[in-house]
Parts: C-alpha cells; sequence; structure tokens
C-alpha cells in the first residue's frame, strides 16, 4: 500500500517507515510550493517522531533525456535538500508532553518548530513555513489487488504523521534552466559503526507511490524474493550500478503479470522495459509551471513514453487517486479506468496549511451478544468475575489488588500480555467495566459485559469501543471481533443456547 510497511527493516521502526511523498502547488497561492511527506503507518495519537532518525526531502532538477521507448529522466547531480530532526519529549508549564524539533532549510538557516502546532512555523522573511504532526491518512486503497477485488478503504479511520514544506517556487527553485525537479523522502539513522556491522544507510525511501509494495513486491507474483529492504538501502537518485539489472528485470517481469492480471495483454515487450527503466529512476515527478491536478499523478512519464510532450505539471495532490491512476496503467494500460472500492480517503484534504486534515478520532465499537439456556446468575457466577479465565483464548490471569482499581494480566494461549483495570462493576445488576492499560493497538480501550434476563435464559452482551493505535482500524475490529465471538461461543457449550 503506496509505501506503509515496506519491507522487514521499516516495519520494524514505525516512526521511520515512509508512507507517502506528495508535490503540489499551494490550493492558496499558486507562487508557493507544497512537499510533504508521511511516516508512521496507522499512528496512535500519541506516536511521536524519533529523535534519531533525519527526516529529510531532496528535490532535483530533471531534464527529460529521451521519448517514447528510448524515454529517460536525467537528474542533476545536485539539488536541494529539507532536513528535520526532532528532541526528546518534554513537558509544557501545565505538564503536557510536547516535542520540539527543527528543520534545516537548503540555505542552510534553521527554522525551530513545535510537532502537533496547527498553523506551523515560518520564517521572519515568510520565504519558507513548516509543519509537523499527526494527521488524518491521505491515501486510500480500496482493493484485494492481487485479485482485482474491490474493497473498502483498507485505511480508513488511520492516522500518520506528517511533515509539510511549503515555499515560494521561484526563491527557492533556480528556474533558469528548466522547471521539471524530481523529490525524494527519505528517513537516515545515525551513520555509525555498530558491533554488528556497518552503518545502514537509511531505513526507507520513497519517490513515486508503490515502487516497493507493487512493483518490486508484485502480491500478484507467487514464489519471488522480497527485494524491498535492499531497494530501501539504495542511494536515491544513484541506484546501484551492480544492482540495476536486478530490479530492472524484477520490475520488467512485474509489470508483465500486472498486464495479465485481467487475462488481456495491453502492454508490448518493448513498452514494458521502456516503463520498467523510468521506475528505476525513482523520483517524484513535478513541473511547477504546468498544473498539478488531482488527475495529473504520472502525466509526465506517460506522455513522455509516448512519444510526446507532457501537458501537466505531474505531482501528486493529497487527493489524487494514485492507487486507481497507477493500478488502471498497470493492467490495461489506461483502456478502461479501474476504481476501487472507495472513492477518497477518510478525510479530503483542506484547502490551508498544512493541508492534510485533522486526525481521526473516531471511536470504534465492537458490540456481540450470545442468548443463553440458563439463568443469568448462573452465567454471572462463572463470568462476572473479573479473572476472565474462563475465555478459551486465555492461558493465565493474574490479579493485582481488589475491587475497582483491581489489574488483571492475561496471557493468552499465543503468548501476548494484556493488562486490563476494573473500572466498574454491579453484582446485583451483573455489569462490570474495563479499561485496556497495555497489550492491545487502540487507545481509549473501554470494555462492559452484561448479562440480562431474557425468556426462560440470559443474554450476554459484551461492548468495546477504542481508537485503533499501530494497526488499522480493520485489523483492529477483526482481532476484538474475533476475541468477543470466541469467548461467548464457548459459553453456549457451557450453558446451551436458547433455541
Amino acid at each position: 500500500m503506496s509505501d506503509h510497511v515496506d519491507g522487514p527493516r521499516s516495519i520494524g521502526d514505525p516512526a521511520a517507515d515512509l508512507t507517502d511523498l506528495f508535490a503540489f502547488t499551494s490550493p492558496r497561492n499558486p507562487a508557493r510550493t507544497v512537499l510533504a511527506m508521511d511516516v508512521f503507518p496507522s499512528a496512535g495519537e500519541d506516536a511521536i517522531f524519533s529523535n534519531v532518525i533525519d527526516y529529510a526531502i531532496a528535490v532535483r532538477r530533471v531534464t527529460v533525456a529521451g521519448l517514447g521507448n528510448a524515454a529517460k529522466f536525467q537528474p542533476e547531480a545536485d539539488g536541494i535538500r529539507f532536513s528535520f530532526r526532532f528532541d526528546t519529549l518534554k513537558r509544557d508549564s501545565g505538564g503536557k508532553a510536547i516535542q520540539y524539533g527543527a528543520c534545516k532549510l537548503p540555505d542552510g538557516r534553521e527554522l525551530s518548530l513545535t510537532v502537533n502546532e496547527e498553523n506551523g512555523t515560518s520564517t521572519p522573511e515568510g520565504d519558507v513555513r513548516v509543519f509537523a504532526g499527526l494527521r488524518s491518512d491521505p491515501f486510500y486503497l480500496a482493493w484485494d489487488i492481487a485479485i482485482l477485488k474491490k474493497l473498502p478503504n483498507l485505511l480508513q479511520h488511520t492516522n500518520v504523521l506528517s511533515i509539510v514544506v511549503e515555499f515560494e517556487t521561484r526563491r527557492v527553485l533556480d528556474l533558469t534552466n528548466g522547471s521539471l525537479f524530481g523529490a525524494i523522502a527519505e528517513t537516515v539513522p545515525p551513520q555509525q559503526r555498530s558491533l554488528l556491522g556497518p552503518a545502514i544507510s537509511r531505513i526507507d525511501w520513497v519517490g513515486r507511490p508503490e515502487q516497493t509494495n507493487m512493483r518490486l513486491n508484485n502480491p500478484a507474483m507467487s514464489a519471488i524474493i522480497d527485494l524491498r529492504d535492499l531497494w530501501n538501502q539504495q542511494t536515491p537518485f544513484a541506484i546501484s550500478n551492480v544492482l540495476q539489472p536486478l530490479f530492472l528485470q524484477r520490475l520488467k517481469d512485474s509489470l508483465a503479470a500486472w498486464d495479465m492480471l485481467d487475462g488481456k495483454a495491453d502492454w508490448t515487450p518493448e513498452a514494458i522495459a521502456a516503463t520498467a527503466n523510468i521506475f528505476l529512476d525513482d523520483f517524484l515527478l513535478f513541473d511547477v509551471a504546468k498544473p498539478i491536478t488531482d488527475q495529473s499523478h504520472l502525466e509526465i512519464e506517460k506522455s513522455t513514453l509516448s512519444g510526446r510532450p507532457y501537458q501537466t505539471g505531474g505531482g501528486r495532490t493529497l487527493d489524487a487517486n494514485s492507487i486507481d491512476i497507477l493500478l488502471t496503467w498497470l493492467v490495461n494500460n489506461d483502456r478502461e479506468f479501474l476504481q476501487g472500492g472507495a472513492t477518497g480517503a477518510t478525510k479530503p484534504s483542506v484547502k490551508v496549511f498544512p493541508y492534510l486534515a485533522t486526525p481521526n478520532a473516531e471511536l470504534q465499537i465492537i458490540d456481540e451478544s450470545v442468548e443463553l439456556a440458563a439463568t443469568p446468575d448462573d452465567v454471572w457466577s462463572l463470568i462476572g468475575q473479573f479473572g476472565g479465565a474462563w475465555h478459551p483464548l486465555t492461558a493465565r490471569v493474574d490479579l493485582a489488588g481488589a475491587g475497582i482499581g483491581q489489574l488483571r494480566t492475561i496471557q493468552t494461549i499465543d503468548g501476548q500480555l494484556i493488562v486490563e483495570r476494573l473500572e466498574a462493576i454491579d453484582n446485583a445488576k451483573r455489569f462490570f467495566r474495563y479499561t485496556n492499560i497495555a497489550g492491545m493497538a487502540a487507545s481509549q480501550f473501554t470494555g462492559t459485559i452484561e448479562v440480562k434476563p431474557k425468556g426462560r435464559g440470559s443474554v450476554v452482551d459484551w461492548r468495546t469501543q477504542f481508537v485503533a493505535a499501530g494497526k488499522t482500524d480493520r485489523a483492529m475490529k477483526v482481532i476484538v471481533s474475533t476475541l468477543l465471538k470466541t469467548g461467548l461461543e464457548s459459553l453456549k457449550s457451557r450453558f446451551g443456547a436458547t433455541k
């Protein structure tokens, strides 16, 4: 999915896991350009930037060095770079946790910032403005792409950590030799050798969306070696000459597989080879002298491959349907637009800085129940104790304290630990409420269990609500729903179900 979770190394360090890169003209001022990079897939409300990672967006001027099957975009040897570093958490005067950072601008100036400050920070001259903080994830994917099956947005309600740079185009970019540029974003750890070997050159980098997850690690292909971590170790704008043949062959094989995913051949071998060459030079192309719209993404590449001058500024806006634009091109060479199961992200972008929508904070609710052929008192005598040892997915429960505030540590049968606290209990009404302290990828997690009479038996209601953090809503709903259903189903075998 775009660049989310694209390889073992980035999965292991979410704060350094790049999810997307955008380049577009400011909706408020056409004389300004906006670059935005996102990290931390499914970021929770407490997610923070790493204090050891260098977050950077690099831009180089690019020239069209070939057309048609000889299409080539040649970047200059040098360019400009916006680098962000962040501190460890501090406490403000009110005791609230806060994170500060700084952006080093291409001309050497440094701009201090406060994470999640809505208006960001500007230079005294007003030529550059930056923002860093939690926002709604603007990317959406609504396919099982390996089989072209439409799904709801898999990233619904998810958030990311965003870094946004807006600048006066003519003051920051030298347009005397051309207005076409290529951008990449990267996350670079400290460059120092460890006892285990040389320094890691970078955790992740991204140019165009889906270079790693869809093109190099095509889910429609079987029994292929995962090249994503190897790709992420490459130097942007300068892929290793030794490894270029390996990546190029994978891109060709992947494009051929995408072409036949609908059973129809829409690409010639020559066109596949030429397009693979373009994708090997992975940077997000944008032309600041032409219009960048929600539909212009990849137009520069397609026109150049077709042997004609490009008409738009390409780039990538926050609302661009990048996954369907790309999928349509790969699968049927733009013969018929492939629209997935969603037409937009959870929230559209906004027209004012920092342009990404505010974070999602809607509580997600999972509510399950079961009707049993037993009296409420009999059922409550088993599940009314806060211990929870009756649940078939529980291997062990340790209790600390008693009454309201009691803590239970549940070890599940697959070895996970979940810590929960009793918040309220009423034995007369056969009801208790608890909150999750640790072990669930969620915040604001609250659960209630209640047993009520129904007919000659009883009904058990188990209700939870939460905000996912570290996993998608979709994944958390599956986990929690499985937990609730498995527990309630086990009660049928103990007490029998009503008929």
